[in-house]
């Protein structure tokens, strides 16, 4: 266990978290920001990714699971990721839909944020946010979060607009 919520557990993923984490990604809705739903082996990639995260350097996107049941219902983390000229450490979240609008990413974005200032002692942390993403961007501005600057990613072909929310360390 990396750390707890409320009603929240995070802990790194492992390789028997795979059904679960393709009933997020494999989810066309789930994954509109994304251009699409990924295959079987796009997850696997991003799982092998975590778990070469949780060594080097030492965090990644985790399993999100309900204290109630122990069941996976998200990911939610901290990773490196590039950013214009820069790396920033980033919280990314990403949910099953059935989750969605039950204040479950909050709860874990906020974990994370904690995380990030107490444990890694960073400066600060931000989201980066596709521009037509509303709901990730609500999260973010419930983080603390406010919007920095903008930047366009490319990713499958398509030029992405993103924006990044950012909060300091107090």
């Amino acid at each position: 266990m990396v750390l707890k919520t409320e009603r929240l557990i995070l802990r790194q993923m492992t390789q028997e978290d795979y059904p679960a984490l393709c009933r997020i990604m494999q989810d066309e809705k789930v994954m509109y920001a994304y251009e699409g739903a990924f295959t079987d082996k796009e997850v696997q990639e991003w799982l092998d990714r975590q778990l070469l995260r949780y060594r080097k350097p030492g965090f990644g996107l985790w399993a999100v699971v309900l204290k109630e049941t122990d069941e996976m219902i998200g990911q939610c983390g901290l990773t490196i990721q590039p950013w214009k000229e820069e790396e920033v450490l980033e919280i990314g979240y990403l949910f099953r839909r059935a989750f969605w609008h039950q204040g479950y990413a909050t709860e874990a974005a906020q974990g994370c944020k904690r995380y990030a200032f107490d444990v890694l002692k960073a400066k600060e942390v931000c989201s980066i946010i596709r521009d037509t993403n509303g709901a990730s961007q609500r999260v973010a501005l419930r983080n603390g979060m406010t919007k920095r600057d903008s930047w366009v990613k490319h990713f499958r072909g398509v030029d992405m607009p993103h924006s990044r929310y950012v909060v300091e360390a107090e």
